[in-house]
């Protein structure tokens, strides 16, 4: 993982929260994983990925707890090397992640989870209990095992459709937006994760030398789903968010607005991975989705605002990005009893 990959502070802070006494104790623990304990007073502060890999693997060892102690049960060392191994014997992801699912809800006390199929979309259901809701961190180092996994065993990544969340926003989101979706829901009557069902039929195909190198790299390499946000694609994609879709310039002028031609900004983005195109795409996603949990807004008007010629086209065009059509996931999404 490249360095330049990195975490908020504040996700160290609430590593520590129940793992470790603040004070000397807890600027020990930094020390030993190579975070400088004085960057806890900064609220812009941020430390390689790896070295959070490394606090989160030290906390465990120590504490017998790979979940920083946030469930009364302890999900016990050792506890992702068994979800990996039980849920790779599964032919298919559903069938994987229906296992890694049952053992967490087993481990844990707090967190019974459930795979929910509709039609093309589905969820992860955590079925709390009434009591208050959990810390967003909880809830998202919870997603970020189960989601993690379940890209190491499709072998590609998994998109996430939206995930709605209990407990009310937390300070700092930018992460786990990085991380998750660009669309996250706080104060919501269930906690769960939204992607395209078709990902459920991808076979799991992973050898004993291949769960080895995983959980050697673990979890730094569940954390490699950042991307430095200084990048060229992540700095278009935020200029895109802040203009209407007809005034989303062409690729020459916004090679010119870049200070760079055309051939050099393709070359760029070809080496982060991306394409223009494929910014634009990604951005009408991520706010159609926010737009689609918004009953008031017809699909007209949500296809008039992301450029399309009429509500046909963002039809088509929504199906292509997640696998579901609009109006399916408006009623996902909006059915909160269900």
């Amino acid at each position: 993982m490249s360095e330049k990959d990195t975490i908020s502070m504040q996700l160290v802070r609430e590593a520590l929260l129940q793992s470790c006494a603040q004070g000397a104790a807890s600027d020990e623990v930094l020390d030993k994983v190579g975070i400088d304990p004085a960057l806890l007073q900064s609220v812009e502060a941020r430390v390689p990925a790896t070295s959070y890999a490394r606090l989160w693997r030290l906390l465990a060892r120590r504490h017998d707890d790979e979940f920083f102690g946030m469930d009364p049960r302890k999900l016990k060392s050792g506890s992702l090397a068994f979800l990996c191994r039980s849920s790779m014997v599964q032919p298919s992801l559903a069938a994987g992640l229906a296992s890694g699912l049952a053992f967490l809800s087993l481990m844990l006390e707090h967190l019974p989870a459930q795979l929910v199929r509709q039609q093309s979309l589905a969820e992860i259901v955590l079925l709390e209990d009434d009591q208050d809701p959990r810390r967003a961190f909880t809830y998202f180092t919870y997603w970020m095992i189960v989601h993690g996994v379940a890209c190491w065993l499709a072998g590609r990544r998994i998109p996430i459709l939206a995930i709605e969340l209990r407990c009310p926003q937390p300070d700092f989101c930018d992460d786990y937006q990085v991380m998750f979706s660009q669309n996250l829901r706080f104060d919501r009557p269930r906690t769960r994760m939204i992607f395209s069902a078709d990902c459920l039929d991808l076979p799991i195909k992973r050898s004993a030398e291949e769960l080895k190198r995983f959980l050697a790299h673990a979890p730094a390499n569940i954390l490699v789903k950042y991307r430095d946000p200084e990048s060229l694609a992540s700095r278009i994609k935020q200029d895109l968010r802040q203009l209407p879709a007809e005034q989303w310039p062409e690729t020459e002028p916004l090679a010119q607005q870049l200070c760079m031609s055309a051939s050099t900004l393709r070359r760029r983005l070809a080496e982060e991975g991306q394409t223009y195109q494929g910014l634009k795409d990604s951005v009408r996603k991520e706010l159609a989705i926010v737009w689609l949990a918004e009953p008031s807004i017809s699909f007209a008007e949500i296809a008039t605002r992301l450029g399309f010629a009429d509500a046909s086209s963002f039809y088509k065009a929504f199906r292509k990005w997640s696998g579901s059509n609009p109006g399916h996931y408006r009623s996902l999404i909006l059915n909160e009893a269900t």
